[in-house]
């Protein structure tokens, strides 16, 4: 089993900055991908970032250059630094972890960008 915890949410004004965090434990194989998405009520899950075991990055067209996807495979870490945040970017966060074709979730964190 895995279990993904996520931390980093909150308030930020737009055009703020926020870093989420997501620690993952359990049996973790050494190739897998780690990524971020986010949903907001009536909506579907969109990806917002991935990144591969050997590095390689996806990125939703709507944060390309404002967000930064990294992880840190010696602490099986995955972090998402958000930058010049938009009202748009209001969402529930989710840390996924796919290996062997299996996703895992975290439970979320709340991003609210707001005046």
């Amino acid at each position: 089993q895995v279990q993904l915890v996520e931390s980093g949410g909150g308030l930020v004004q737009p055009g703020g900055s926020l870093r989420l965090s997501c620690l993952a434990s359990g049996s973790i194989f050494r190739l897998n991908a780690m990524g971020w998405y986010r949903q907001n009520p009536g909506k579907q899950r969109e990806l917002v970032a991935a990144v591969a075991s050997g590095g390689s990055t996806n990125y939703a067209d709507s944060v390309k250059g404002r967000f930064t996807i990294s992880r840190d495979n010696a602490k099986n870490m995955v972090y998402l630094q958000m930058n010049s945040l938009k009202p748009e970017d209001t969402a529930v966060y989710y840390c996924n972890l796919e290996q062997y074709r299996l996703n895992y979730w975290g439970k979320g964190t709340l991003v609210t960008v707001s005046s």
